[in-house]
C-alpha cells in the first residue's frame, strides 16, 4: 500500500482537477466525459461477466454506453432538445439491433439468453446511472455553472466523507462483520460510521455551500440526503464487490493506476447519484 500512495496521489491530483472542469463546463465536454467512462465502465462489466462464462456482446454494449449521456443531454435540453418519443423509439431500435445482433453472431450453445442480460445490464449500470449527472447538473432552471457544479458534487463530497469515516470506524471499533462473504472487512461499527459522516458533511456542504449559491435546503432534508447517500453509498460498494467475488478478481481494471478500475472508483456513486437527483427533484431544487 506504502508503495502505491505516490501514485494513487499523483493520479487523484490529476483527476479531481479534471473531473472539476468538466462538470462546471457541462454540455457536451460532460457528455464526452460521462460516455468514456460509461463506455470503459461498460468493457469492465463484461470482462466480469467472461470470467463467469458469459459472454457479452461488446459493439451494441459499447453503443449504449454512449447513448445514455447522449440522449440525456439531448432530452434535457430547453427548446431544440429531443421528443422524449424519440428517446423511446431509440431504446426500441437498440432493443431490436442487439436482438438481431445476437441472431448473427450468437448460437443456442453460447447461451445467447445470458449473454443478453449482461449486454443489456452492463451499460444500463454503468451508463445509464451515471447520466443522471447530467440532470443534477444541468436541471436547475438558469442556473449558473457554479450553481450545478456545487449541486453536482455534494453526493460526490459526501460519499467519499462516508467512505472514510467508515474505514476509520471500523479500524477503531472494530467488531462484528458487516457482509463478511462479500467484504470481510468492513464492519457494522464502519457501517454506522459511514452514516454517521454523510450526515455531517450533507449537512455542513448545505449550510456552508449550497447556501452561498442560493440553494436553500432545510436540515432535515440535508439529513436524508446524508442518509441516503450513507446507505445506499455502501450498499453499492458491496455490489460491486459482489460482482468481483463472484469472478474471483480484487480491481474490476486499472483505468485509474493505484485506485482500480472504473467500477471500483465509481460503485457507490452508480446508487447514490441518481438517488440524489431523485431527492432534489422531490425536494424542489430540480
Amino acid at each position: 500500500m506504502a508503495r502505491e500512495m505516490p501514485r494513487r496521489v499523483a493520479v487523484a491530483a490529476v483527476a479531481i482537477p479534471l473531473a472539476v472542469g468538466m462538470v462546471y463546463l457541462g454540455g457536451w465536454v460532460l457528455v464526452v466525459g460521462l460516455a468514456l467512462l460509461g463506455v470503459f465502465g461498460t468493457r469492465e462489466f463484461f470482462a466480469l461477466t467472461a470470467r463467469g462464462g458469459v459472454q457479452a456482446f461488446a459493439f451494441p454494449g459499447y453503443a449504449a454506453a454512449v447513448l445514455f449521456p447522449v440522449t440525456a443531454y439531448l432530452l434535457l435540453q430547453a427548446g431544440g432538445g429531443l421528443d422524449p418519443i424519440w428517446a423511446l423509439m431509440g431504446g426500441m431500435i437498440w432493443l431490436i439491433a442487439t436482438m438481431t445482433y445476437a441472431v448473427g453472431f450468437s448460437s443456442p450453445a453460447g447461451q445467447p439468453a445470458l449473454s443478453l442480460g449482461a449486454t443489456f445490464f452492463g451499460p444500463c449500470y454503468t451508463a445509464g446511472l451515471l447520466a443522471f449527472v447530467l440532470l443534477v447538473r444541468h436541471g436547475v432552471e438558469g442556473a449558473s455553472p457554479l450553481v450545478g457544479t456545487v449541486l453536482v458534487f455534494l453526493p460526490l463530497v459526501t460519499t467519499w466523507l462516508c467512505d472514510t469515516f467508515a474505514m476509520t470506524g471500523g479500524s477503531l471499533f472494530g467488531g462484528p462483520k458487516f457482509a463478511p462473504t462479500i467484504s470481510p472487512r468492513k464492519t457494522w461499527s464502519g457501517a454506522l460510521s459511514g452514516l454517521v459522516g454523510a450526515g455531517i458533511m450533507a449537512v455542513a456542504y448545505g449550510v456552508l455551500l449550497l447556501s452561498e449559491v442560493g440553494i436553500e435546503l432545510r436540515i432535515w432534508q440535508l439529513l436524508v440526503i446524508g442518509l441516503v447517500v450513507g446507505v445506499l453509498g455502501q450498499i453499492g460498494d458491496l455490489a460491486e464487490s459482489l460482482l468481483k467475488r463472484s469472478a474471483g478478481v480484487k480491481d474490476s481494471g486499472t483505468f485509474f493506476p493505484g485506485h482500480g478500475g472504473v467500477l471500483d472508483r465509481l460503485d457507490s456513486l452508480y446508487w447514490v447519484i441518481p438517488m440524489s437527483a431523485m431527492c432534489f427533484y422531490a425536494f424542489g431544487v430540480l
